[in-house]
Order: structure tokens, then C-alpha cells, then sequence
């Protein structure tokens, strides 16, 4: 990534839980003004990693920096300007949405009402209902008015949007390219691929508690594979460079980092109807870079 000053800084950060993993010597730095997608399914270190850089708790070893500064030194000023999302929100039984909002408010010492109101808005939240009575994806946008309300500087986002229907989805996702545009950081953990995709511009991989790769997503896309996809036949030829091989009827997918001319020159001896090679998409780089890592761990 780019050099420069950076919204979140850790390295070397570790947290181990007894006899289980946590995470082990992650090293990230996402400078200001970016929009960067944490990848990795559940219990990879995504909300352990978070819940460190926030100050909620402590690492058992390394640093963790939010904008220049310690988190556990200046813990009260810095959450001053960001804005978070855990995966899972609990909220006070009996309160109303709208009283939600005024109390997270209120806790920061600030008046929101009109940020909140456009917010509401768009996410189409009432506000007069009481949270008990929410569905999941509303009680969703109740957190996410929490969290982007006060115009913070850097939003940390855990798992935003299950819950939400798709038409909601994209509106969220306006929001946050607006504040984005406007100078916010983006910290935004998920395990939709396509999301991670579409809307950002860095992309961190975590497996196990481990970062396997940390780059831009066009650069995280460069590894030399492409997505092939064979019509006709049951099942494809064997090749040096080819995994991820999937059969369906006949069509035959796989991902192929060999030597094109022999994979043509084996095609043309097959009844194939039809070939498609293209770039793969975040998905099956995802896969790539996991499948690499298991690889690795079976030749040491």
C-alpha cells in the first residue's frame, strides 16, 4: 500500500485465548482515505483483530495504532472520531429506534439529529418503532445510523450488511462511497467476496489468524491464473496448473496458471463446444491465495 500517514497502523498484533487461536503477528496499515475489505470466513480473526484496534480489548502482544496514536493510551479520544459497527448490535429493550440514536449521540456529546434524520431517510428506518419489535436487517440500519451519525473520520464495520435486503444494500453502500469521497477511512470486514469486489480499494486476506495477502484488489487479481470454462465434455484434460477443477453436466471450470499453448493444443483434441478464459474474480483469487497457504503448511 501506499506510503504516508495511515488511519490504522498494527504490527505484529497477537491475541491468544488460552489454548485457542486468536491472531498471530498481523502486520496491516490502511492510510487515510482508504476503503479496505477485511476477507475471511467466520472465526478467521476478523472481530478479534477489530475488537483490538478499538480498545475493547487488550493484545496479548504487538500495536495497534489509529491514526499515528496508541489505541490504549489515548483510547477516549481516538474512538471520538470513529464510527463502529459490530456484526451482532444489542440495543436497551423498551427503547424506541429513534431514542437509540439520540443516546448514542448523547454518549459522543454531540447533536446528530440532522445527520440522523437524513440517514433514516435513505436507509427507509422508522424510528418510532421500538427496537424489540425490529426485524434483523432494521435493527442493522439502527447500528448504522450509530455508527456513521456523528460524521466520523474512520469507520471500522463488522459484517454490515446481512440482514439487509439487497435494495438497502446498495444504498449503504452509496453512503459510504460518499463518505469515502469526502475523506473518510473505510474499514469494512466481510466475507461477501463480491461486495469486497465492487466497493473497495485495498483488500486484506486473514485466514486462522494469520494476513495472507494485503494489496490493492487489482493486484490481489494479477496471479497469473485465468478462469476457464470448457462446454461439451464431462471432464477436462490433465494439465500442469490447473485446481479448483468443478464439473457440472457438461461444463467443465477450473483455473489454469500453465502454459495457454498446451491448453489449447489438449482442447483441440476434445469434443468442446465452446471455451471461455477470463480474469477470475475475487472469489476464486480468494481461493487462490488459501489454497496456496494449505499447500504451504503441507510441504512444511
Amino acid at each position: 500500500m501506499v506510503a504516508g500517514r495511515y488511519a490504522i497502523e498494527a504490527k505484529g498484533l497477537t491475541k491468544i485465548y488460552g489454548r485457542a487461536r486468536g491472531i498471530t503477528d498481523v502486520d496491516l496499515a490502511v492510510p487515510e482515505g482508504d476503503f479496505l475489505g477485511f476477507i475471511g470466513p467466520n472465526g478467521a480473526g476478523k472481530s478479534t483483530t477489530i475488537r483490538i484496534l478499538l480498545g475493547l480489548i487488550a493484545p496479548t502482544g504487538g500495536t495497534a495504532k489509529i491514526f499515528g496514536e496508541d489505541i490504549r493510551g489515548k483510547r477516549t479520544e481516538l474512538l471520538a472520531r470513529i464510527g463502529y459497527m459490530p456484526s451482532e448490535a444489542n440495543f436497551y429493550r423498551g427503547m424506541k429506534a429513534g431514542e437509540v440514536l439520540e443516546y448514542s449521540a448523547g454518549l459522543r456529546k454531540r447533536d446528530c439529529r440532522e445527520e440522523a434524520s437524513r440517514l433514516c431517510r435513505r436507509l427507509e428506518l422508522d424510528v418510532n418503532k421500538r427496537v424489540d419489535q425490529l426485524s434483523l436487517g432494521n435493527r442493522k440500519k439502527v447500528s448504522i445510523v450509530c455508527a456513521l451519525q456523528h460524521a466520523p473520520d474512520l469507520c471500522i464495520l463488522d459484517e454490515p450488511t446481512s440482514g439487509l435486503d439487497p435494495l438497502i444494500q446498495r444504498e449503504f453502500y452509496r453512503i459510504l462511497e460518499e463518505r469515502n469521497r469526502a475523506g473518510t477511512t473505510i474499514f469494512l470486514s466481510s466475507h461477501v467476496l463480491s461486495e469486497i469486489q465492487k466497493y473497495c480499494k485495498h483488500a486484506a486476506v486473514i485466514k486462522e489468524g494469520r494476513i495472507l495477502a494485503c494489496d490493492s484488489i487489482e493486484a490481489l487479481g494479477h496471479t497469473n491464473a485465468k478462469e476457464v470454462t470448457l462446454t461439451g465434455i464431462a471432464a477436462p484434460p490433465v494439465l500442469e496448473g490447473m485446481r479448483n477443477i468443478r464439473a457440472e453436466g457438461n461444463t467443465v471450470r477450473f483455473l489454469y496458471s500453465g502454459d495457454l499453448r498446451k491448453l489449447m493444443s489438449a482442447l483441440a483434441r476434445l469434443p468442446v463446444e465452446d471455451v471461455n478464459i477470463t480474469e477470475p474474480d475475487l472469489e476464486e483469487i480468494f481461493m487462490h491465495y488459501y489454497k496456496e497457504e494449505a499447500n504451504d503448511n503441507i510441504k512444511a
